[in-house]
């Protein structure tokens, strides 16, 4: 299959847009959750949506190939939550290198019957638990879990993803870098303890409100410079923020990166009750204006996003020019 590289210099690649939105209208009950194999699971599951992979594999696949029909060229496996961390919160830690596998299989499945191009992009979630601050008022220096337990629960994530067929490895929804440092050991260490050729790593970080940093106090300078080291093939931005209030956040880092740039908004800010009103045109628009600046490499979309607003926003930047990787020069040190 061609190399992502290779299309990313001739033109905008579309990433596909939100799996919780699209699951949501599914509205499954319990029943659906527990499929037949966890049907006298010893605890609630309705909500672990990345469980559906194994339970409920036709609804995830039908979910992919809506994004593909629309226009995606990346989509993501639905592995937000796949790890042993975020499994505790169901008693199912055992299985996240299954669900892992599981999800990069529903993924290729819906490329193979779609028979369109496209990559698998294995996704990780930032965790329930965060290494950079305390869940404890009282107690600032405390920590619910140790960077050495979030390296773990990433690599046994990477063993599935890889396992399953993915083709790209995204950190994604970046609330506090240390935990994605973590992931980024990772995927470095699997490699190379398996001797394998590295896939390529995408991250994406969320600035979550208007000051211009992340939740663990990082302005986008500082974030994109704590994670470059990973050599990634793109850094980007995605979710908490509607394309609106991201633009000033993208337009910065399209100037600081030396690799490609990705952006992928939620559907505008939400409302009163949590939903998201943008209409897939006005998104659209807004991700066209981008392209024109010559901005971004990859797009689409993140909360609230459907497969309408990866329509338009295919549609708006078909034929756009990408922006250019920026020419580097080496520095040579200078020696007394």
């Amino acid at each position: 299959m061609k190399r992502i590289e290779e299309s990313l210099q001739q033109r905008i690649l579309v990433i596909d847009g939100a799996m919780g939105t699209m699951i949501q209208r599914h509205k499954l009950s319990e029943a659906d959750y527990r499929g037949e194999r966890f049907k006298d699971w010893h605890c609630d599951v309705k909500g672990n949506n990345d469980l559906l992979n194994i339970t409920q594999p036709e609804i995830i696949i039908g979910i992919h190939q809506q994004y593909l029909d629309a226009g995606a060229d990346i989509i993501e496996t639905n592995t937000f939550s796949s790890t042993t961390i975020a499994m505790a919160d169901y008693e199912m830690q055992s299985l996240a290198k299954e669900l892992n596998v599981a999800a990069a299989r529903c993924a290729r499945e819906a490329i193979a019957r779609s028979g369109k191009t496209a990559w698998v992009a294995g996704a990780f979630g930032p965790l329930n638990k965060t290494l950079s601050l305390s869940p404890d008022v009282n107690n600032p220096g405390f920590r619910a879990v140790t960077f050495d337990e979030v390296v773990a629960a990433y690599y046994e994530q990477v063993v599935g993803l890889v396992e399953g067929g993915v083709d790209i490895l995204l950190i994604e929804t970046i609330f506090d870098t240390l935990n994605a440092k973590a992931a980024i050991y990772a995927i470095k260490k699997y490699f190379h303890e398996q001797q394998r050729e590295p896939l390529p790593i995408m991250i994406s970080g969320t600035i979550t409100d208007a000051s211009g940093r992340t939740l663990s106090g990082q302005t986008l300078e500082a974030f994109y410079t704590s994670v470059m080291h990973a050599r990634p093939l793109c850094i980007g931005l995605n979710c908490a923020l509607g394309a609106k209030e991201m633009r000033p956040y993208i337009e910065e880092l399209s100037q600081l990166a030396s690799c490609y740039v990705s952006a992928y908004p939620n559907a505008g800010l939400p409302n009163a009750m949590g939903e998201y009103d943008e209409r897939p045109e006005d998104t659209g628009h807004y991700l066209e204006e981008w392209a024109r600046e010559k901005f971004v490499n990859i797009v689409g979309g993140c909360c609230g996003t459907t497969p309408d607003h990866i329509r338009h926003i295919a549609e708006h930047v078909k034929g756009l020019t990408p922006r250019p990787l920026p020419h580097v020069e080496k520095t040579i040190p200078v020696t007394a």
